[in-house]
Parts: structure tokens; sequence; C-alpha cells
């Protein structure tokens, strides 16, 4: 079994004895750090400890020296490997460890959508079952008892957005999916009551918006997408949570389906990903006094859904319009020829 290294991390040691975790959705290439949008969240300089605390993990003391209770998020990874849903003597990985955290996240009753803005999507099957009952499953999850199911809106570039953006079609070789078999024009059957457009004055998408009250421009129409982003919106139109992640919408990433006959769940990829949620900023119910920094969206509100006829950008497809730069893509190439 083999495991692909999707995770981005990385850990500052200073000269001043301090230590800072970053996590981000950029590989180290300057073109996920230019024209592309990417994310990035920082834990604040965590102080050396006068004496390492310990924590026994596997038999092993380990020692933890930088003082991770000053950290106001929670950090939802994958592994690869089988591991069994059942046992919970260790960490939980996948949407098995997604779920075990956001059965503490308290959310608003009444309505509510999740949206999940992604630059992949894998193949999940001709059927919904592992979308709805696994990943869907998992994120609707939540401390607050009786809560109606969310809906789900998935954010993801067209063609034609891919063509309008800072690099072109160029911008398009970070972004995945398939439409091109039988099973992927299934899936995509499904899909496409919930996919809406990364840039929301794309001209094919639907021309009507829901009544929201959140309205913003990012300013990133035009920087393709290349950051995993999952966030819980309530009816009173406030975030109950976000979460920024390497992982995309797969099986390899989060884990397939639970197997019941062992409980076993099968991963494929070391994702890395921080939760965050209005309560990590409270003491006793009363807001701390300190700084606030606000949530920075990647994507523009409000929303705009796909048009009838549109579909996702595929770089397994070849696209003949040029882009603004005047190429074309074809895949034979994997990449962007002049007219």
């Amino acid at each position: 079994m083999f495991g692909t290294h999707h995770s981005k991390m990385m850990i500052l040691f200073r000269s001043d004895s301090t230590a800072q975790i970053i996590i981000h959705t950029a590989n180290m290439i300057p073109k996920d750090w230019t024209n592309m949008t990417n994310a990035v969240w920082k834990s604040p300089k965590l102080p050396l400890l006068s004496e390492p605390d310990v924590i026994l993990q596997h038999g092993q003391v380990l020692p933890v020296g930088s003082g991770g209770h000053f950290i106001r998020a929670a950090f939802i990874a994958s592994v690869p490997g089988k591991h069994d849903f059942r046992d919970t003597s260790g960490p939980a990985w996948g949407w098995a460890g997604l779920q075990k955290c956001l059965r503490a996240v308290p959310v608003e009753p009444g309505e509510s959508e999740i949206v999940a803005q992604i630059s992949s999507i894998a193949t999940l099957g001709a059927k919904d079952d592992w979308l709805q009952r696994t990943l869907f499953d998992s994120l609707a999850t939540s401390l607050t008892p009786n809560v109606k199911r969310p809906n789900f809106k998935v954010v993801f570039p067209t063609a034609d957005e891919i063509r309008n953006s800072l690099d072109g079609y160029a911008s398009g070789k970070s972004i995945h999916t398939k439409i091109n078999s039988v099973q992927h024009i299934r899936q995509l059957h499904y899909l496409q009551p919930m996919l809406h457009h990364w840039a929301n004055d794309s001209k094919g998408g639907a021309e009507e918006y829901e009544e929201v009250l959140i309205r913003g421009d990012s300013g990133r129409n035009r920087a393709a997408p290349h950051v995993k982003t999952y966030i819980r919106f309530n009816q009173n139109n406030t975030i109950d949570w976000a979460m920024l992640t390497s992982a995309n919408i797969s099986k390899q990433a989060w884990g397939d389906t639970l197997k019941l006959t062992t409980g076993e769940v099968r991963i494929a990829s070391w994702e890395v990903g921080v939760l965050v949620w209005p309560g990590l900023l409270c003491e006793d119910g009363v807001m701390a006094q300190r700084p606030i920094v606000g949530l920075h969206m990647p994507y523009s509100m409000p929303l705009q859904a796909y048009g009838k006829h549109e579909v996702p950008w595929a770089a397994t497809a070849a696209h003949p319009e040029p882009d603004w730069k005047g190429f074309m893509w074809t895949y034979a190439s994997s990449d962007a020829n002049s007219a």
C-alpha cells in the first residue's frame, strides 16, 4: 500500500526560541504563489516551555516543547493506511477525525449550508453514496441536537473561468476533475445541482442569485483557485465554522466508506488542515479581549450557480476556444498551445 504526500505545512523555529506552525495550500512552485488563489493559516509564535510537557502515544513518551495550548484551532489530518474506526484510544484521521471534532462544535439551529470549495474532484462513484453518506454526513455533524441537515454547495471553476484567469489555460494544470467516461458523466449528474462558480460574474452562470445578506467581492475572481475551504453558513448569515485544508473532495484524501464488518477505513493521502469556530475565541461565553482576525473569504458572495449546460473544467478534455492570451488547450500535450 502506498500514500501520496498532499499535505502542505511548515514548522518555523526562530532565533528567539519560539516556534510557529504554518498550514497552507500552495505547492512549492512559483505559479502557486503568484497568480493562483491559495491560503495560509499561521499559529501564534509559540514559546519554548521551561520544562517540556510529555505525552504518551503508542507506548512512547514524546516531548511537547512549544506549548500547543496557545493554538486556537483544531488540527484535521489524514494519514495513509487502513484505520480501525472503532479504536478510540488514538487519534482519528480523515472523515472520522473531522466527524469526531465537529461533535464538539455548536452550530446555530435552523437552515444552514456548507460550501465545499476545492481544486479537485476525484472519481467518487456512479452513485452519490460516498459523497452523501460519508463525506457530507461527516461535515453535517455538530454538538447541537436535532439540527436540520445542511444544504451543500460545491465551488469549482468552469473552462470559461480558467480561460479568463490570470494565467489562462496554464491555471488549469492545477485543477482537476474528469467528465470523459460513463461513470464520470453519472457522477456529474448528481453533482450538477450543487455546482457553483468560483467567479460569481461568469457569463454562462445562473442569472438569479439567492436572497442573501452576505455580499462581497473577494478581489480574486481572476486568480484561479488552488485553495481548499469548507465553510458552514447559518440562517443568520454568520459562520458556524470554517476549515482550511489540503484535502479535496476525494476518497483518497478523506477515506473510503466505513466497512461495517471490520470497522476499517482506508486512506491513501497525507493531508493537513485546521478547523476554527467562534467558540475558540470565547472565555466563559464572553468574547476574549484580544485582537480578532476576520475570516478572509477566498471567493465572492453571493455564489453563482452553474448554468443549465455548464460543466466543470476538465484538463483531460480538449478546449479549442482560445484563452485571453490566445492559447488553446489540447489534452494530448496537457498544455496550452498557441492559437
